[in-house]
């Protein structure tokens, strides 16, 4: 059985197998999710799980170089993004290298997860509680 924290056999899978510049988006409960990228969905109910518990086992195994955010978050659900954000710098000082944010329109977001390579869905209630995540390289 796997030690690490990442145990979903599917999400594990998916990050294995994702390289320098894919990106994985993580979304909140609402998000449209394109016919392209893998759909990996473990809502369960509302609030369960979080996009902030998925997040953390995500940053467990993921080296990441940038991460997007919708700007709408900001002013719509300002605590979660202050969270988000705290999130993102911890993983930088784990990983030992800089996660850059960006900030783009949530109309945009939508239309970018359609180049991702997985949209894991979540439980997430908050207004636009969604990511695009973007791999690095840990060398």
């Amino acid at each position: 059985m796997k030690k690490t924290t990442l145990l979903n056999s599917h999400l594990s899978a998916q990050v294995a197998s994702l390289g320098h510049t894919d990106t994985l988006v993580l979304a909140d409960a609402g998000l449209p999710i394109p016919s392209g990228p893998q759909r990996i969905d473990l809502a369960v109910s509302p609030g369960v799980p979080s996009l902030l518990s998925v997040l953390s086992a995500l940053l467990t195994e993921l080296q990441l170089e940038n991460v997007t955010l919708a700007k709408e978050v900001i002013t719509a659900s300002p605590e979660l993004h202050q969270q988000l954000l705290t999130h993102i710098e911890q993983a930088s000082a784990a990983q030992g290298k800089h996660i850059t944010v960006n900030y783009i329109s949530h109309e945009q977001l939508k239309h970018n997860t359609t180049q991702a390579k997985a949209v894991v869905r979540t439980g997430e209630c908050t207004p636009y509680a969604n990511l695009i995540l973007r791999c690095g390289v840990p060398f």
